[in-house]
């Protein structure tokens, strides 16, 4: 009877002590919930993008590259951004190929811009192409958000005085072509991380192309500028380093160089124009 009235004791106690916890929970889950509610709803992906942003362009300018932490924190806030945070999804009419032969056009999505950054997405169907072209005085994110994404970049080759790593470009370098050396050639398949690139180096010249359909958001800062500043978009053709290099010899592998020859934007290259859809940025 002892026994049996310590293991009564004994279940009255817990049954009271989970009772107390399952209080304790509703009145926690309460809290929390008018905390919330205090606080209002949490920010969207691209409003915390565009937070972010804000700070590490405060400062910013043509040439003027974020502290490595600073390149961090916005690189990881962009790894954790998908499609779905800015309301695309691959069977939206911009991925599609269509029936026309030839490029297909490729569409550019506004998302935000200012002096000091700029966000934009852009949407490549199947075989879509953004041609080689460069980013000046720029630092700028480009972040895969679904699909795969062939990318090509160069940084132009600036030599020290009397350096022997390489003869001097100068010297041999065909009229109109300029001496880049190849930083990636690679194939990037989402997910993956983000890509960034610096004014000086990084890949600052880069062409894609759409392995399937998929779609790019872009951070830029600053943005492009065509106005005083001179830093507007420029497009270039690429050619293998053998093909112009005469009696010029490089010390390391030829395939690792191209003479880049500015040109026009190509004829082929067909931007369209899109709405936005995705959340909206509140900027106070």
């Amino acid at each position: 009877m002892r026994v049996g009235g310590k293991l009564a004791e004994q279940t009255a106690q817990e049954v009271s002590a989970s009772k107390s916890a399952s209080v304790k929970r509703r009145q926690s889950s309460k809290k929390s919930r008018r905390e919330q509610k205090k606080l209002g709803p949490m920010p969207s992906a691209v409003q915390r993008l565009f937070e972010t942003c804000k700070e590490v362009f405060a400062n910013g300018g043509p040439g003027i590259v974020p502290s490595p932490e600073d390149v961090d924190r916005l690189r990881s806030i962009l790894d954790n951004v998908d499609a779905s945070d800015v309301g695309l999804t691959p069977k939206m009419p911009y991925f599609r190929h269509g029936a026309s032969k030839g490029t297909p056009p490729v569409t550019y999505l506004h998302v935000y811009e200012c002096d000091k950054f700029s966000i934009c997405i852009f949407c490549l169907p199947p075989s879509g192409v953004i041609p080689l072209h460069n980013h000046p005085g720029m630092t700028v994110f480009n972040k895969v958000l679904f699909g795969s994404l062939h990318v090509k970049s160069y940084d132009w080759v600036n030599l020290p005085q009397n350096s022997g790593e390489i003869v001097d470009p100068l010297r041999f370098q065909p009229s109109g072509l300029r001496l880049a050396k190849v930083k990636t050639d690679d194939t990037f398949t989402a997910p993956c991380r983000t890509s960034v690139l610096f004014p000086q180096d990084g890949g600052n010249l880069h062409c894609f192309t759409a392995k399937t359909s998929c779609a790019v958001l872009d951070v830029l800062g600053p943005p492009y500028s065509n106005s005083e500043e001179g830093r507007d978009c420029t497009y270039y053709n690429d050619f293998p380093y053998a093909s112009f290099r005469g009696d010029a010899e490089l010390l390391i592998d030829d395939g690792e160089y191209a003479w880049l020859e500015e040109r026009r934007k190509p004829d082929e290259f067909i931007v369209l124009g899109a709405n936005y859809s995705g959340p909206k940025i509140m900027d106070q």
